[in-house]
């Protein structure tokens, strides 16, 4: 890597220094059995004017930009990341604070997980590099124990390395990068960087990603087929005995071959050539930018922008805004007034719009197109070759998943090609003398159509009633309106007087003070059984989830449900009602914040970014066991859950679980064995004795049984993709436990998992001893916490033909979402 010309004065005044002390001042290599603290005491230890933070455990070189790493944060300091920067240094390698030269991080190993202060950095004995949370808990670790290990190493190049007793290298950070790369790093096919949220949010879950092929470069939106908007390829180049690989070199990045004519790069891309330090960055909006420490650090290039210039970049302005020359507008219908699209944010162009009719595929027949000519897309990959418009068009309204039909052709010809993209991203105006091409775009949109025969009955009754009647009807119409809104305000009435009066309950909220918490309910996290969550912030600062119930009396009925159940409780594994509102019409429940969403998210493969390891699993699964045993035998009256899956179980940063979502719970006194209750729940997870309307707390439990094997196994309880014999899960357990091979369920995608066959096959007996047919033979949820805890043997003689239920097969059931509950007296906080 260039890094620096240094003034020949300093030069002699360094080499000057060294003639007095031989002693090397950087520090660049680490032993086995070496453990560093994340703390303020600790040595190395810089903060820096942009109120970022780094404390140093290897650096590479002494005086100008040079490589380090160690723990680094930014901002309010609460969360570090374990990466690779670079900052300025002195003679004597200690770093310096310079006015504009602050850390530039170029990889980072958990910046999905951050960790917190007194978390641990620990080269074992073994040869691991693991990072640990300050509570013990595993952040990463490049799981390399047993692999010779001989030290850790960080090059000259900014490559963190673990090498063996012979200097090769077992693991190193160039093998993983995150959204930087630096001189001398390759990304062979298969490799990618994936860019941070936004500038502040570095976590890895952007849009963007770029990575290398075995002719070249792409860049790609990570939609659903990706869409690419960058591509740079070379044909020809000899791969006979070797593959190919692009490399990041002073001056460009080029493809190069690891066959024999290795020495011959190809330039994909041109990059000014290094006087300094450089690196470059995908950033969260997509640019490919290099930065260069120049007296400070500067952008030299954006490598992506080509011919036709930031509007052809996915999100310059949003989701279906149109760009022309920078600025941000929305689709607009030139035959009509009638508005489709909405700006999110009215000072904030680039933000995008949002559809005023939300398409839906359950009105097929109201689909329409908004034609909008001369406005071209990003990428154009034809579906439909040598066609004409109206075949286009047509081909979109018969596919519910397409959102748009994009039309090109030549500038005199009526034939084209024809793409339909299931994501619509940012428009632009087509500049045709610069693209040579004409191109339209047909957005699907909804609209709201009534039936002509409604039109026609309308016109007949007016004709054939009298102004008598009429106003009669009117009258009657009136009088039962207000009979109804009184009926309702009573009822409303009624139920804000009936919450104040049951003892134990959290803080009461006003509406405005909510929609402040909220900003307006601007930012949603997602959509339960009964409404929308959205994020929020208390005026102390405490983070929040505001459920905001829809509808009338079902909603009524799962809102008292949530606040008597669980407004009283308190238990480490079950999701804190902090507050709630019952003002008017409004039914709002406030909740603790749970920063990593739902469990479904990272256990079913092709949805989340990381993959859990076993312990973080094992873990999971005590946690909901623990909070069942607390509902179902800890407080004054048992509280069924019925409703246990993994949505409905919510992970914080630490991923500890809580159950949550309690709107179909029901309460039964301890003397009652059984109670008679209509079927409700998510079919998949219902007990087979649901059937008989009879039920117990042993239907949490044989819930709970499915949702061990869907974490173990990282897939749902049925998977419409898969052969017939492999859909049911419960099916293929029965047929593996049959043959011995419980071993073959195991979660294939995750490397750790397969390190604890035995561990993860034990927690896989005691799902099956939660899933027996006859629920008496079921332990109890204190039972299964001891068994997972190994001071209790699994019930040895299991019966696994299991039976699963599906909707299908369970004849004249009605679904109850909720039913009342009673006042409860519940026991105090745990």
């Amino acid at each position: 890597m260039a890094l620096y010309k240094i003034n020949p004065f300093l030069f002699i005044l360094c080499c000057s220094f060294q003639l007095i002390s031989s002693q090397p001042w950087d520090y660049p290599t680490a032993n086995l059995s070496t453990t560093w603290v994340n703390s303020v005491s600790a040595p190395h230890s810089v903060d820096f004017s942009d109120r970022s933070t780094v404390r140093a455990i290897l650096l590479r070189g002494t005086f100008g930009p040079r490589y380090a790493c160690g723990f680094y944060c930014n901002g309010n300091c609460e969360s570090y990341i374990f990466a690779i920067f670079i900052v300025q240094t002195n003679s004597i390698s200690l770093i310096t604070m310079p006015a504009i030269g602050f850390p530039q991080v170029v990889w980072s190993a958990n910046r999905n997980n951050p960790v917190k202060i007194n978390s641990t950095l620990q080269l074992t004995a073994q040869g691991d590099l693991v990072l640990r949370d300050a509570d013990g808990t595993l952040a990463w670790s490049t799981n390399s124990t047993g692999k010779s290990v001989a030290g850790l190493n960080l090059t000259d190049e900014g490559n963190l390395v673990l090498f063996d007793s012979k200097n090769a290298t077992v693991w190193q950070s160039f093998d993983h990068p995150t959204d930087s790369l630096v001189p001398g790093q390759k990304l062979v096919p298969g490799m990618k960087l994936t860019a941070s949220v936004s500038t502040t949010n570095w976590t890895k879950g952007g849009l963007f990603s770029f990575s290398a092929t075995n002719d070249g470069l792409v860049a790609f939106v990570e939609s659903n087929p990706p869409q690419t908007y960058f591509e740079k390829s070379i044909g020809g180049l000899n791969t006979s005995g070797g593959s190919n690989y692009v490399m990041y070199l002073n001056g460009s990045l080029a493809l190069l071959s690891n066959s024999s004519d290795s020495n011959n790069p190809r330039t994909l891309i041109s990059i000014p050539p290094a006087s300094s330090a450089q690196y470059m960055k995908l950033e969260s909006d997509g640019h490919l930018k290099v930065y260069e420490w120049q007296s400070r650090w500067n952008e030299v290039n954006d490598l992506l922008t080509g011919f036709n210039g930031e509007c052809y970049y996915p999100m310059i302005c949003g989701r279906y805004g149109i760009c022309s020359r920078g600025q941000c507008s929305c689709p607009k219908s030139s035959s009509n007034s009638t508005s489709y699209f909405r700006q999110i944010d009215d000072r904030q162009g680039n933000l995008g719009c949002a559809e005023v009719t939300r398409l839906t595929c359950n009105a097929l027949n109201n689909h329409r197109f908004l034609e909008l000519q001369d406005v071209d897309y990003f990428t154009f990959t034809a579906d439909i070759k040598n066609t004409d418009m109206n075949a286009c068009k047509d081909a979109c309204l018969r596919n519910c998943s397409c959102k748009a039909a994009l039309f090109r052709s030549g500038l005199n010809s009526s034939t084209g090609d024809c793409y339909l993209p299931s994501e619509i991203y940012s428009l632009a105006n087509n500049e045709k003398e610069k693209t040579r091409y004409n191109s339209y775009a047909f957005v699907k949109v909804q609209v709201e159509a009534e039936p002509a025969a409604a039109k026609e009955k309308k016109r007949v009754s007016g004709v054939v009633l009298g102004s008598v009647i009429g106003l009669a009807i009117l009258g009657i119409l009136i009088a039962i309106a207000v009979f109804i809104i009184w009926k309702k305000r009573k009822a409303n009435e009624d139920e804000e007087n009936y919450l104040d009066h049951v003892p134990g309950m959290p803080t009461r909220f006003s509406y405005d003070d909510l929609k402040a918490a909220t900003e307006n309910f601007t930012k949603k996290l997602g959509r339960g059984g009964f409404g929308s969550v959205f994020e929020g912030c208390l005026e102390d600062g405490t983070k929040i989830a505001v459920k905001c119930l829809d509808g009338i009396g079902q909603v009524k009925k799962s809102f008292l449900a949530e606040v008597e159940t669980i407004g009283s409780i308190h238990h480490v594994n079950l999701v804190q009602l902090i507050g709630f509102c019952a003002e008017k019409s409004h039914r709002l429940l406030v909740y603790e914040f749970m920063s990593n969403g739902s469990l479904e998210k990272w256990i079913y493969h092709g949805k989340q970014e990381l993959t859990l390891d076993w312990n973080c699993r094992r873990k999971i699964i005590q946690d909901i066991a623990k909070g069942l045993a607390y509902l179902h035998e800890e407080c004054r009256q048992k509280i069924l859950h019925l409703d246990i899956k993994p949505p409905n179980i919510l992970l914080d940063e630490k991923h500890n679980a809580k159950l949550s979502d309690f709107g179909l719970a029901k309460l039964i006194d301890r003397n009652q064995s059984q109670v008679m209750t209509m079927m409700r729940g998510t079919p998949g997870y219902l007990a087979p004795e649901w059937l008989s309307g009879a039920i117990t707390e042993k239907v949490d439990v044989y819930s709970f049984g499915i949702v061990i094997l869907e974490i173990l196994s990282g897939r749902r309880h049925f998977e419409a993709s898969e052969s017939e014999e492999q859909q049911v899960m419960l099916n293929l357990f029965k047929k593996k436990a049959e043959e011995g091979q419980l071993v073959d369920l195991i979660d294939k995608h995750s490397e750790d998992m397969q390190l604890y066959k035995e561990e993860v096959i034990k927690t896989m007996q005691i799902a099956a001893w939660c899933l027996q047919r006859d629920y008496t033979k079921r332990p109890s949820m204190s039972m299964v916490v001891k068994a997972m805890e190994g001071v209790l043997d699994v019930e040895k003689n299991l019966d696994y033909s299991f039976n699963p239920q599906t909707v299908s097969v369970i004849p004249n059931i009605t679904f109850a979402h909720s039913t009342p509950l009673l006042p409860s007296v519940l026991s105090g906080p745990r």
